[in-house]
């Protein structure tokens, strides 16, 4: 036999096939290819090989440009090849502007080159012309020779091409090359690829996962940025303060959660189990910080709350998840513990603050419980001293109750 059927039943087709868009010939084509092939000659009963297809979106990166200019001079030195010029963005964005200082700027530079070659060459060196022409294709160099506050580091640049050896560099005023800048598809070629060891060592691995979730939707293409990735360093770290008291000790209380905290647990875990199951990984890492906030304002630090909260973490940030289930006193890894279960009724609420409106317009506001009787809210408002101010104490005409949403007070 081709294959035990029962193993063939068993596997059957790939759930879900996550890949890029580019390896879709490569990969995708092959593998359909032999999946029809052995559907037609009755080894496997399915002839597509994955049931569902998601093509991840690249991760962009900011490639960085110099621009490069060439002089004639031949007039005086005819048989010197002069060095080509790399002008900084800003200069060159002067020159199509018609400015003619970069030009005089670059006239001056030339002369004096020429001057010190060929003393005699410049007698009269207002004529002699001089052509210049510029080639404003850009031309990239790698991103980790730039700096955003210190420009170009162009004793490096020159080091690590050849044909960069002798170019001359027309920088701003103040001595710094700034490049030009643009969002491409991160590639070695290209000198834009951030290296994730670099950003692990700095950070750690879980914010590195954590960031390039909550960059966008996992099948839209995203621009790299590590401004951004310092917010979600601070998140983990107030994860981890939940669990530890001032002095870094580990503070986990055994009491009873409140049924606030408990609510922003569940609101967690739905949206966390909603959007594994539709692959919206960025809105999940969203979810986790609004319910880290929640839960350090609501000062909690009770094992009910973190336990769960901890393992529906532990997909997205599996290190730190780990370490703390250690921390919480478990001897197993927190892989074998499972997914927490939502429970409706912690979303349901028992209250709500009703707009008291007398005549049309809210004078006050009042919190009933959501089963309490319209009889007896219209009681306690009628009774309540702001009301019994604007209606001057006198019986309403009529009072409308609606539940869960107003309270009309008719005079």
């Amino acid at each position: 036999a081709f294959a035990d059927q029962k193993a063939l039943d068993y596997w059957n087709q790939v759930d879900v096939y996550i890949g890029g868009s580019e390896h879709a010939v490569a990969h995708l084509l092959y593998a359909r290819l032999w999946t029809k092939v052995l559907h037609d000659l009755g080894y496997i009963k399915f002839d597509e090989p994955f049931k569902k297809l998601i093509n991840q979106g690249k991760i962009t990166g900011v490639s960085k440009f110099v621009y490069r200019g060439y002089i004639s001079f031949s007039q005086i030195l005819p048989d010197y090849k002069f060095p080509e010029l790399l002008v900084s963005k800003n200069k060159v964005e002067q020159f199509q502007s018609g400015s003619n200082d970069v030009y005089d700027e670059v006239k001056s530079k030339y002369l004096s080159i020429c001057e010190e070659l060929n003393p005699n060459a410049l007698q009269h060196p207002d004529d002699y012309g001089m052509a210049a022409s510029w080639d404003f294709t850009p031309i990239r160099v790698p991103i980790a020779f730039y700096n955003d506050v210190k420009g170009l580091d162009m004793e490096k640049l020159k080091e690590s091409r050849k044909d960069f050896a002798n170019v001359e560099f027309i920088t701003e005023k103040d001595g710094k090359y700034i490049c030009d800048s643009a969002v491409e598809k991160m590639s070695k070629s290209y000198g834009n690829v951030i290296n994730p060891d670099e950003i692990i060592e700095e950070f750690g691995a879980d914010t590195l996962r954590l960031y390039e979730m909550f960059l966008g939707p996992l099948e839209q293409s995203k621009p790299w940025n590590t401004s951004g990735i310092d917010g979600v360093f601070k998140f983990l770290r107030r994860i981890w303060n939940l669990f530890h008291d001032a002095s870094g000790n580990v503070k986990v209380s055994d009491a009873e959660p409140t049924r606030e905290e408990l609510k922003v647990l569940h609101t967690l875990i739905k949206k966390v189990e909603h959007d594994i199951n539709n692959f919206s990984f960025n809105t999940s890492v969203s979810a986790f910080m609004i319910c880290a906030n929640e839960l350090s304002s609501l000062k909690c630090n009770k094992r009910a709350i973190l336990e769960p909260l901890v393992i529906t973490l532990s997909p997205f940030a599996p290190h730190i998840a780990e370490e703390l289930w250690e921390k919480l006193g478990h001897k197993t890894s927190i892989l074998e513990a499972s997914y927490p279960e939502f429970k409706e009724e912690y979303l349901k609420e028992n209250a709500f603050e009703y707009p008291i409106s007398i005549n049309g317009k809210v004078r006050a506001k009042m919190n009933f419980a959501l089963d309490m009787p319209k009889e007896d809210i219209e009681k306690l408002v009628m009774a309540s001293e702001i009301v019994m101010k604007w209606t001057e104490g006198k019986a309403p005409k009529k009072v409308i109750v609606v539940p869960g949403r107003i309270v009309n007070v008719v005079m």
